[in-house]
């Protein structure tokens, strides 16, 4: 049902980047709900148990997959949304669908062939980042593993190529590639605007892009959109730089809708 409405209407992943803790999950989440509803788009919750692949050993991870999974259930039930989180290993698949609609594997292991099977057989929909250093056309292959294992609900995201040090860009004609393989694609807005390891032991970025990497996906035809957003971004504790404002998220989407 949900794969469905994602075919069929532009469908957005949004939620902070990590699983800071309970109260900012639930206002994040109320405000994604009512973006959904506003604008009749699905909309998908996002946020991580772990990021796995911090920078510095010392920056915060999260609460864990256990802990992430009883606070993201208690906004499953409180707002009714989907919700999804990227997996590192496999063995957290089969654990993570138990709660996740969607599981996300992170661009640096989108080859992973384990770590595909495994998503791929929770049955859930899976969503596969492209790594920074692949074509769009080489896409065909993570996501053949996700069938060849039984599963055809895969979205591929796009979210930028390494440009030199520290530094992304994005060929959007990775987008145009990746439709051809009759998936749904996603633009990731948040992570193609960053600089991975660029502010001194931690990744920087500029979300001012953000809503401009969504407008030229837009133009190349993607299905959908993931951002990143909080409320208080600069405070954040991962990825701040990269996120949108709450209070900005209905005008960078308003134009995305129409």
């Amino acid at each position: 049902m949900l794969f469905d409405q994602m075919r069929q209407k532009p469908f957005f992943i949004l939620g902070p980047c990590v699983m800071e803790n309970q109260e900012l999950l639930y206002t994040v989440a109320e405000k994604v709900a009512e973006a959904g509803q506003k604008y009749n788009v699905p909309v998908v919750f996002k946020s991580s148990f772990d990021k796995a692949n911090r920078t510095s050993i010392h920056s915060y991870r999260g609460p864990g997959l256990e802990k992430g999974m009883e606070m993201m259930l208690k906004i499953k039930e409180r707002f009714g949304l989907p919700l999804i989180t990227d997996i590192h290993e496999s063995y957290q698949a089969a654990i993570a669908g138990e709660v996740f609609d969607i599981l996300q594997i992170p661009a640096f292991l989108c080859r992973q062939t384990d770590l595909l099977v495994a998503a791929a057989k929770t049955g859930k929909i899976v969503n596969i980042k492209k790594a920074q250093f692949l074509s769009g056309q080489d896409m065909f292959y993570p996501a053949q593993k996700v069938v060849e294992a039984g599963n055809t609900q895969v979205i591929l995201t796009e979210r930028g190529n390494m440009y030199g040090y520290n530094n992304l860009a994005v060929d959007f004609r990775n987008i145009h590639d990746m439709k051809q393989f009759g998936y749904p694609v996603c633009m990731d807005c948040t992570h193609s605007v960053q600089r991975p390891g660029g502010a001194g032991g931690k990744t920087g970025g500029d979300r001012t892009f953000v809503p401009m990497m969504a407008l030229a996906a837009k133009a190349f035809g993607a299905d959908g959109y993931f951002m990143e957003i909080h409320p208080d971004p600069d405070n954040a504790l991962s990825d701040g730089p990269n996120m949108v404002k709450l209070q900005d998220l209905d005008k960078v989407m308003a134009p995305l809708v129409s």
